[in-house]
C-alpha cells in the first residue's frame, strides 16, 4: 500500500523579496508565490500560522502589554540597582532571562530584551507558555499540532530550543522510522542573520544555499521511505533592511509627563506603544508624535483591518509605526542600531512572506492565517488511508 507524507520546513524570515533573488530548489518547488504577512513580530505570526486566526483572536501581538496589577517582575524591579554597564550588556541579558523565565517556570519564548528594570513592573508578558503544547495559546485555541495529537496522527516537530543541525538530525530519524505522516521543520538561524547583516550580505545567499542542500537530502530521505512526498517552504515574514535610526523615547521623555504616572510605553524595534493614565497625556504625547515625520500614528481603522484592535486595548491604546527601512533605537528591544529589521507595514514588498511547494492546494495561500487551513487539508490528504493523490 502506498504511503504518504507532508512536510512542512518554516524558514524564519525567508521572505519572498529574499527568496526571489535566489536560486532555491526549482527543480523540486516548481509553485511559490507571497504570502501577505500578519502585523507585528514573530510573537504575532507564528500564533497565526498555527491557529488559522487573526491576534485579536488568538490573543498574541507584541511581548509586553501594560498591566502592572498582574505584572509578574515586581521582584525583578531589585535589579535596577545594578550597574547599567553590566544589565546593559546583551549577555548578560540573556542570562538574566534564562534565569526570571525559571524562576516562574515560563515555558514559552521569554527574553527581557532591554527593558528598564526600573520599569519592568508595570508590565506583563504575553508569552508564557509554549505555543506548541496544549494549552499554550493565549485564547485555549487549539493548534494544528492540538489536532495532530487528538487524531493520533504520528508527526514530528522541532524543537525551538535547539539548533537548527538538531532539529534536521532528529527529522532525518523520524524519516528512517517511516511512521510519521506530518512533519513540521522549524529554521531560525535565518531571522538572526538578516537582522545582524542585512539581506545583501554574502553570508545570507550562503545561507540560503546551505539551506536548499539541507532540504534537498531531507526530501530524498522521505523519498526511499515514501511513496508520495508533499514538500512545503514558508517563512512568517520577510526583512527589511535599516537605512536610519530614529529617536522616539528621548523627545516622549523631554515631555512634563511622568513614567507609570501619566503615561506608560513600551517602544518595540519599529513601533511605540501608549497607555494614558491621566487626563491631557494623550494630547501631549499625540503631539510629539506627529513631529516625528518618519512615522505615523495608527488609525483604529489600520488596526482593525490588521485584526489587531484588541477590545480591551491591553497592547496599547495608541500605536506609532515607522516607515519600513527606519528603526526605532534606542528602544526597550535594544540599544544598537540593526542591519536588518520587520514589523512593518505587513503589505509592503520587504514584509511578504514566501510560499513554495511541490503539490499546490486548489487555492495557494494569501496571507500568513491560511497556512492552518493548508496543514489541515494535508494532514487530511496523507492519513485518508494512505491513498494515492
Amino acid at each position: 500500500m502506498a504511503t504518504q507524507i507532508s512536510l512542512f520546513v518554516f524558514i524564519d524570515a525567508l521572505g519572498w523579496e529574499i527568496l526571489s533573488a535566489h536560486a532555491f530548489l526549482d527543480d523540486i518547488l516548481p509553485t511559490r508565490a507571497p504570502v501577505e504577512s500578519i502585523f507585528g513580530y514573530s510573537s504575532t505570526c507564528d500564533p497565526t500560522i498555527l491557529t488559522g486566526q487573526m491576534p485579536r483572536d488568538h490573543g498574541h501581538f507584541s511581548f509586553f502589554l501594560y498591566d502592572p496589577a498582574h505584572s509578574p517582575f515586581h521582584l525583578c524591579r531589585l535589579l535596577s540597582v545594578l550597574p547599567s554597564s553590566i544589565t546593559r550588556r546583551g549577555r548578560v541579558r540573556r542570562v538574566m532571562s534564562r534565569l526570571i523565565g525559571r524562576l516562574y517556570g515560563y515555558t514559552g519564548y521569554f527574553q527581557i530584551y532591554n527593558m528598564p528594570f526600573d520599569r519592568i513592573n508595570l508590565f506583563d508578558y504575553s508569552e508564557k507558555r509554549d505555543i506548541y503544547q496544549p494549552g499554550g495559546i493565549n485564547s485555549g485555541s487549539p493548534t494544528i499540532f492540538d489536532y495532530l495529537r487528538e487524531q493520533h496522527i504520528p508527526f514530528s516537530l522541532s524543537n525551538w530550543r535547539l539548533s537548527e543541525t538538531h532539529n534536521i538530525a532528529t527529522l532525518h530519524q523520524a524519516l528512517d522510522d517511516g511512521e510519521i505522516r506530518f512533519a513540521y521543520l522549524y529554521l531560525a538561524a535565518m531571522d538572526a542573520l538578516l537582522h545582524d547583516e542585512g539581506s545583501p550580505s554574502p553570508r545570507v545567499s550562503e545561507k540560503i544555499a546551505w539551506y536548499a542542500e539541507q532540504v534537498r537530502a531531507i526530501y530524498d530521505h522521505a523519498c526511499q521511505h515514501y511513496d508520495n512526498v508533499r514538500l512545503h517552504i514558508f517563512s512568517d515574514h520577510g526583512m527589511t533592511n535599516i537605512h536610519q535610526t530614529v529617536e522616539v523615547m528621548r523627545p516622549i521623555s523631554a515631555l512634563p509627563l511622568r513614567f507609570g504616572i501619566d503615561y506608560a510605553a513600551i517602544y518595540d524595534s519599529t513601533m511605540a506603544r501608549f497607555w494614558f493614565l491621566t487626563p491631557g497625556a494623550r494630547e501631549l504625547i499625540t503631539s510629539a508624535l506627529q513631529g516625528i515625520a518618519e512615522g505615523h500614528i495608527m488609525t483604529a481603522t489600520e488596526l482593525a483591518g490588521y485584526e489587531c484592535d484588541f477590545p480591551d486595548e491591553r497592547y496599547g491604546q495608541l500605536f506609532f509605526l515607522l516607515e519600513p527601512g527606519y528603526l526605532l533605537c534606542p528602544s526597550f528591544m535594544g540599544e544598537k542600531p540593526l542591519a536588518g529589521m520587520h514589523g512593518y507595514d505587513p503589505t509592503h514588498k520587504d514584509s511578504l512572506a514566501s510560499y513554495a511547494t511541490n503539490s499546490p492546494p486548489p487555492h495557494l495561500p494569501r496571507r500568513l492565517d491560511a497556512f492552518y487551513a493548508l496543514m489541515r487539508r494535508e494532514i487530511d490528504i496523507v492519513t485518508d488511508k494512505d491513498a494515492v493523490i
